[in-house]
């Protein structure tokens, strides 16, 4: 059993189809994958990778009833092949590349979904089998898969004439043809520049034959491998010169035009191919670019996965990223000592934050005593009141007492009345 077998154990359906799916769009359904070298550019393909290595760091939430292991399976190993981290970036490098991916699930032979496997046909076609739509696809090696669309997930992007797959790369091929071209003259320019040549008026040839040959023998011996690097010429040469070379490439200014073009084509720059973006640089990245890739995979993830009733009650599968973890170390440290002493973030929210594993008890949240709720102001208030005055009713409970203070004595008075009648007495 080979790849193909394992992942798609689907029985055939050929015998049984009746017609093209008919589209709303009026278009027939048959999707070939255009191979224009879209990923075979440097600049492109820089591009792409650094969108998909970004997605790659998305992490898997599985809400609701986890009955089936979901979490499990999407945090280990989506299918034989590729991790999580490895599945999400190739349904990226498609989607970026292609501007559709499909996800096809792995079922095994009970039909039971065991895993999911990012396709990448070289054509695709939507048939109808008793009624229902299908989606079947050509591999490259001619093998052929079918699978109910209902049970597929689409990722697409510019998504105009068709209402399934988004339109070809067709609107940047000239731009890449300028980029090829631009790349063709560096290189012809540093040969020209590296080349030596010369022009000489030559005397006694009368055919045009024989001057060639001339031409020939003469670059043979002097410009060979075994030349020595010294240039004779014969008495019959006149007018010597050489030619100076000049290297004639694509001036900064129309180069730098030719690259942010393509960079605006797969909303990048340069910062974020050259691991340089920090802050709000990579916030406006992750909402423009990551963000919206993410929330289709949840969709789609999600709608393949569970049945309508099951989505009702909350089953979800969705795809998001700590967008904390790459902000700078000052934004970081103000975030993490704002949120976690209002209870915002718990000590391994902060954790996470920073990187950091998990600690015991971090799951607690603690908040600072002097926040209250709005409507509860006055009921604080006065219980801050009554607070107050037990406490003062405490402190003076507690004060010893003191003594009281004890009046002073009076020096007793001389009885001077006998003083006074003796004097009486002398002056008779």
């Amino acid at each position: 059993m080979g790849a193909f077998d394992f992942l798609f154990r689907r029985p055939k359906v050929a015998k049984e189809v009746n017609t093209y799916f008919q589209m709303l769009d009026g278009y027939s359904p048959i999707f070939t994958s255009y191979d224009g070298g879209v990923y075979e550019m440097e600049l492109t393909r820089s591009c792409i990778h650094t969108f998909a290595s970004h997605c790659s760091k998305l992490l898997p939430q599985v809400q609701g009833a986890d009955l089936r292991g979901l979490k499990h399976l999407l945090d280990g190993k989506p299918n034989i092949f590729m991790t999580s981290a490895q599945f999400v970036y190739k349904v990226a490098t498609i989607y970026d590349a292609k501007n559709t991916c499909f996800i096809a699930p792995v079922l095994d032979n009970t039909d039971r979904l065991i895993g999911y496997y990012p396709v990448n046909p070289a054509q695709t076609e939507i048939i109808e089998v008793k009624g229902e739509p299908f989606l079947r696809y050509r591999f490259n090696s001619g093998q052929w898969a079918a699978i109910e669309l209902s049970r597929c997930g689409v990722v697409s992007k510019y998504l105009y004439n068709n209402d399934v797959v988004g339109e070809n790369n067709q609107a940047l091929m000239p731009t890449l043809q300028l980029l090829n071209t631009q790349n063709q003259g560096i290189t012809e320019g540093i040969k020209n520049s590296a080349s030596f040549r010369f022009m000489a008026t030559v005397n006694n040839f009368t055919k045009g034959k024989d001057l060639a040959k001339e031409r020939k023998n003469w670059v043979e011996e002097n410009l060979g491998a075994d030349a020595g690097g010294l240039a004779l010429f014969p008495n019959n040469y006149t007018n010597v010169q050489q030619i100076q070379s000049q290297a004639k490439v694509v001036d900064a200014e129309q180069m730098n035009l030719i690259q942010t073009r393509v960079l605006n084509y797969f909303g990048s720059n340069e910062d974020i191919l050259q691991n340089k973006a920090v802050g709000d640089s990579w916030s406006a990245y992750y909402e423009g670019k990551v963000e919206p890739f993410a929330l289709q995979l949840s969709q789609a993830m999600t709608s393949m996965t569970y049945s309508e009733q099951e989505r009702k009650r909350g089953n979800a599968i969705v795809w998001s990223a700590n967008r904390l973890q790459y902000a700078t170390n000052a934004e970081k440290l103000q975030v993490s000592s704002q949120m976690f002493d209002r209870g915002v973030l718990s000590l391994n929210g902060v954790m996470d934050i920073w990187n950091l594993p998990h600690v015991e008890d971090g799951d607690k949240r603690y908040i600072r005593r002097e926040y209250v709720e709005i409507t509860q102001l006055d009921e604080v208030a006065k219980l801050q009141n009554e607070l107050k005055a037990a406490q003062s009713q405490l402190a003076a409970a507690a004060k010893p007492e003191e003594p009281e203070p004890e009046d002073p004595e009076e020096p007793e008075k001389e009885d001077d009345s006998d003083d006074t009648v003796e004097q009486d007495q002398s002056e008779e």
